[in-house]
């Protein structure tokens, strides 16, 4: 897409409510796992794993939404200029307070009740051959891939906690289309099943 953001539209009239609510239901997963866990288990790598931690994945996982949301007012993501909060891999108790701030954000941001166009900053753009460091997106697609991508690192968080002999739900880290592919697949065997 060649327009500006100027000349581009500021509004796409869709809804992002459910996109919305899946992200914030991610975020609490987060919440709920770091009050199950201790310290070391948050902190350390499993024998084997480094340089996987929790902190790290969490970390990383956090610094992408602040990116996000703090690009929105702009309409320039950036999701390079992460903060890279060390604080965050070391303490549970930041890292849970700054899920909390950011649920806030995503559920009180007035930008994102629309989809607004908005151009995100790709990677690599320092390097010679990326003619546009910006590429043209919306705030729907990305709060899809901030989805996505929490999904992603939450499945790597799982394994992690496995190799440190932790349980975790079966569910966590699972990608919403896979949790209703399975919830239909043991409907159509109870069905099967009930047919004998």
């Amino acid at each position: 897409m060649t327009c500006s953001p100027q000349e581009c539209p500021v509004s796409l009239h869709h809804h992002q409510h459910p996109l919305i609510e899946r992200n914030v239901h991610s975020l609490r997963q987060a919440l709920d796992l770091l009050e199950q866990i201790d310290d070391r288990a948050y902190q350390q790598s499993p024998p084997g794993f480094a340089p996987h931690r929790i902190g790290g994945h969490l970390r990383h996982i956090l610094e992408f939404y602040e990116c996000f949301l703090d690009g929105i007012e702009s309409r320039y993501i950036d999701y390079d200029a992460r903060r890279r909060d060390e604080s965050i891999e070391r303490s549970r108790g930041a890292a849970m307070a700054k899920v909390q701030v950011i649920i806030r954000r995503l559920q009180s941001t007035a930008a994102l009740q629309g989809d607004s166009f908005v151009w995100v900053r790709t990677e690599d753009s320092q390097v010679d051959f990326v003619a546009e460091p910006f590429l043209s997106s919306s705030i729907g697609r990305e709060l899809q891939v901030l989805s996505s991508h929490t999904i992603h690192h939450f499945a790597l968080i799982a394994m992690t906690l496995k190799a440190h002999g932790i349980t975790v739900s079966r569910t966590f880290g699972m990608a919403p289309s896979t949790l209703r592919y399975l919830e239909e697949r043991k409907r159509h065997a109870e069905a099967a099943w009930c047919a004998r």
